[in-house]
């Protein structure tokens, strides 16, 4: 290993802030980049559903619209 004991590792040799801090700046990204896409989804796939029932009432079709499936299999239909 390149550093005797692990107060050095931490202390990266005297870089410690700026190694760590770009480590923390690199994890906080990539978590609001996953979550931000998730509910971007959400709103996209209830959108979609909004629609479909609208233009199902529009066309005078009775009863519930069909469900849109998700790439997972699961119906959008569930809240």
């Amino acid at each position: 290993m390149a550093f005797a004991t692990f107060q050095e590792f931490f202390a990266m040799g005297g870089h410690a802030p700026y190694v760590w801090s770009a480590w923390g700046l690199t994890a906080v990204l990539l978590l609001g980049a996953v979550l931000h896409a998730r509910v971007e989804r959400r709103q996209v796939l209830r959108q979609l559903r909004r629609r479909v029932r609208r233009e199902a009432r529009q066309a005078g079709h009775a009863g519930e619209a069909q469900p849109i499936q998700t790439s997972r299999g699961r119906s959008t239909n569930e809240a």
